[in-house]
């Protein structure tokens, strides 16, 4: 999600479900179904609004959240679920902010099934990194918050920490902090570096709100695509933040996308990026074929709407059923052979 200076892209009406018609488009059923949500941001806080004015719904956003476990358990078949990132918003008072944590997990908690989470910039403006591995139950045997997990024989799915080089989560003191503001203070000459202005197109990503893959995970990503290459696994990529221009507003992107993206086609076995942190959502197809498909947020669903979904894996496709304020989106794999 992005901070006060997020800037406007795709188009300011949501993308509507009900107009892509491609839900219940396949005749087979699926190999089975997980579900997705982005950006709750939850604060026991009045409704507020984004830096362009686009309202904000902060306590309405976990009934948004009830509605889609509520919803997922009743279609039976919902394996997992994978929360995108920023379970609680900023603003959350911070002697609140592990009970407002709690709070949307207790909710998690009523889904049938695991959910699997990621770190979005509110998270860390709320609590250490260090405490929220913990608290997110995320599937490492250490401290680092990215993972990766085989829900069939057919598929890995590898979740990014997207804020493992940052300014955030990390104390004053650490080298990394230290390090990814040097990188800021050379591509961002603003004082105030949550600000992108007087940056020109993808460069506007150098912002505090930001970060990037480390090198060590970087290295760990390429190992787990070989893996799954040579398991002849398909393969979904989940994070926090987008890695591809054409889905997404360029203050929202991953600082090295273009290193993630790098080693990505290395392999043809990536079928799908799939992303939070910008709030409208979006939708492209790379050069090489990969889908990436930004969520549309949980925030900004006014009362008595909701932005959720689940994707329906098939042998040669994913869809994306969505619920309201989030689109229906196909992704089909032939994409990516059709483009070698």
């Amino acid at each position: 999600m992005l901070s006060s200076s997020e800037v406007s892209h795709i188009s300011e009406s949501p993308m509507m479900a009900a107009a892509n018609g491609v839900a219940g488009s396949s005749a087979k059923k699926p190999l089975f179904s997980f579900g997705v949500i982005a950006d709750v941001q939850y604060a026991d806080i009045p409704d507020g609004c984004s830096f362009l004015g686009v309202p904000r719904y902060y306590r309405h956003s976990i009934n948004v959240l009830q509605r889609a476990v509520s919803s997922w358990n009743k279609h039976g078949n919902i394996k997992f679920s994978i929360n995108f990132g920023d379970i609680i918003d900023g603003y959350c008072p911070k002697d609140k902010s592990l009970w407002a944590v709690q709070k949307v997990l207790d909710e998690f908690d009523k889904f049938d099934g695991p959910t699997y989470h990621m770190f979005g910039n509110h998270c860390l403006y709320n609590l250490p990194r260090s405490k929220l591995v913990s608290l997110l139950k995320m599937p490492t045997n250490s401290d680092r918050a990215y993972y990766d997990f085989s829900p069939s024989p057919e598929l890995r799915i590898v979740v990014l920490d997207a804020y493992d080089f940052s300014c955030l989560g990390w104390p004053h003191d650490h080298p990394v902090t230290a390090a990814a503001m040097k990188l800021l203070d050379e591509k961002n000459p603003n004082a105030d570096k949550n600000s992108p202005d007087g940056l020109v197109g993808v460069d506007r990503r150098f912002v505090k709100f930001n970060g990037a893959v480390g090198k060590e995970q970087l290295s760990w990503l390429n190992d787990v695509l070989q893996d799954a290459s040579a398991l002849q696994q398909n393969v979904i990529i989940c994070s926090h933040l987008p890695m591809d221009p054409g889905a997404s507003s360029p203050a929202a992107l991953m600082w090295n996308y273009d290193e993630v993206m790098a080693i990505v086609r290395r392999y043809n076995c990536v079928k799908a990026c799939f992303a939070g942190h910008d709030h409208k959502g979006g939708h492209s197809v790379d050069s090489h074929g990969v889908h990436h498909r930004t969520l549309e947020a949980a925030l900004e669903c006014p009362p008595g709407t909701s932005a959720f979904g689940y994707v329906e894996v098939y042998p040669d496709r994913l869809l994306l059923v969505g619920s309201d304020r989030m689109a229906d989106t196909e992704i089909c794999f032939c994409d990516i052979a059709c483009r070698f």
